[in-house]
């Protein structure tokens, strides 16, 4: 019989791509099923990178009227007639949100006993683990069907030997909530420099959070060092088979680094706040950069703090610094 699953996640298109392995496991087990996606309208762009996702559904939940964004998300579910349910976020909240869906098999993280009495089951969290292995344990109720990596679905393209292409943006949301990420773009301007002066060929892209940190690079850094694609990768998709035609990637903590990782480019991540055990695969193709740094709390966000601090000893990484560690690894 073929079911209608539902799946829901609310977060950046991050959090998007490092959900899909527990999608792809649930579509093995039953590959006649219609799958639908609830997410916020900022990651709509997942459906460009993958074809397992059959609809979407959005409300917006980061503004002051989430809870009527929530409410005609609830009355949208009950005309689609889901026969499966499952939902991330440890908040206590989203087992009363999945019992009101009246949907009849309901699986989300254990959050007390309440999730316990209104899921037909509660999955235990272990958030000390790559996001992906978090998530695919909602999978595993339904099926033995084990996806290690996100998959994504785009063109690839033959590796350009020596190559090293560079995205060094974050989401603008993220700067906008005080939580940074990244280096300055000056220090990426000399990593241009460097890598440029070792005979690389360097290629530069971005999105359009990324304009003003492309736009100080553009000064600081004379055309003839690098390949500008700024604004010339029309969508996901199209960005996702560039970075699939570089030798080596090079970027920030952001949804570029989980495309690289389910393509199995070599990439290398500036991280410094965030923790890279969550956040990268353990296989060798995706090598955390971070700065030798003695701040006991690092790595920081989230769990500790929901802003970073004003200090951000964890990303003093200098262009020598980066270059160094790309040459080791």
């Amino acid at each position: 019989m073929k079911k209608k699953i539902l799946f829901i996640n609310f977060g950046g298109l991050g959090d998007e791509i490092l959900f899909l392995p527990a999608i792809i496991s649930i579509k093995k087990e039953f590959p006649d099923s219609e799958i639908t996606l609830a997410l916020e309208p900022r990651s709509k762009g997942i459906t460009s990178l993958t074809d397992i996702i059959d609809e979407t559904l959005s409300a917006d939940i980061k503004n002051s009227g989430k809870y009527l964004a929530l409410l005609k998300l609830l009355l949208k579910i009950w005309t689609k007639k889901f026969d499966i349910v499952i939902s991330s976020g440890s908040n206590k909240f989203i087992s009363i949100f999945l019992f009101l869906t009246f949907i009849r098999e309901k699986i989300g993280y254990n959050s007390g006993k309440l999730s316990e009495i209104l899921l037909t089951k509660a999955v235990d969290l272990d958030k000390n683990q790559y996001a992906a292995k978090m998530y695919h344990a909602l999978a595993a109720p339904l099926t033995k069907h084990i996806t290690e990596l996100p998959q994504i679905n785009v063109q690839r393209k033959e590796a350009e030997h020596n190559t090293v292409l560079i995205h060094p943006g974050v989401s603008l949301l993220s700067v906008k909530k005080g939580m940074i990420k990244t280096i300055p773009a000056e220090v990426w301007a000399e990593v241009i420099e460097k890598l440029a002066q070792k005979g690389k060929k360097v290629i530069l892209a971005g999105g359009p959070d990324d304009k003003d940190t492309i736009e100080t690079i553009e000064k600081l850094v004379s055309p003839d060092k690098f390949t500008n694609m700024f604004g010339k990768t029309k969508n996901l998709k199209e960005l996702a088979e560039l970075i699939s035609s570089a030798e080596v990637f090079l970027c920030s903590d952001s949804a570029p680094l989980h495309i690289a990782a389910a393509l199995g480019v070599k990439t290398y991540v500036i991280f410094g706040s965030t923790d890279d055990k969550k956040l990268i695969p353990d296989n060798g193709r995706v090598i955390p950069v971070k700065a030798k740094c003695e701040c006991p709390l690092q790595p920081c966000l989230w769990e500790r703090r929901q802003t970073t601090c004003e200090s951000l000893d964890c990303l003093k990484l200098s262009a020598d610094d980066i270059i160094s560690i790309m040459e080791e690894k």
